[in-house]
């Protein structure tokens, strides 16, 4: 039974460290891809940098919100 509840936490673990990845990198991507469609469209060059960081700055708010709400939670224990 140990080794069951071992490997539950252990996939557990690797999905929040999948969704911290995802949590980051989907808004930075999205940011650019607008930022170099938007500088193609005006015939701009500087939009890009701007949405990357915007991007990075949504994707960092996510990460803290998500650990947020993972830590907030109370823990629950079969001891109890």
């Amino acid at each position: 039974m140990k080794k069951n509840k071992y490997d539950k936490e252990v996939y557990r673990s690797l999905t929040l460290i999948t969704q911290f990845g995802i949590n980051m990198l989907v808004p930075i991507f999205l940011c650019t891809f607008v930022g170099i469609f938007l500088d193609k469209k005006l015939g701009t060059s500087y939009l890009v940098v701007i949405l990357f960081f915007v991007g990075a700055l949504a994707g960092a708010r996510n990460i803290y919100m998500f650990a947020k709400n993972i830590y907030d939670k109370p823990k629950k224990s079969k001891d109890d």
